[in-house]
């Protein structure tokens, strides 16, 4: 695994627990919540984008596009 690809990970983890905080979940229900509408795609789709932002610009993002997709946190 290359350095940039656990940077990836060890950000997405930040993230989980960052969005985890903001909806009262734990990591796992904000893993879970995220992977299942799309949010873990998403992020490694689109990171390049993703990690120039904040953590709250991110959590609100992540809400929005899982929102999109059938999620029922905003």
């Amino acid at each position: 695994m290359s350095d940039l690809d656990k940077h990836k990970i060890d950000f997405l983890v930040a993230l989980i627990d960052e969005f985890a905080k903001r909806f009262g979940l734990s990591n796992k229900e904000s893993y879970q919540y995220i992977s299942q509408y799309g949010g873990v795609q998403m992020f490694f789709n689109h990171y390049d984008i993703l990690h120039t932002l904040s953590f709250r610009d991110m959590v609100d993002g992540m809400a929005a596009f899982c929102h999109r997709h059938g999620g029922k946190l905003v």
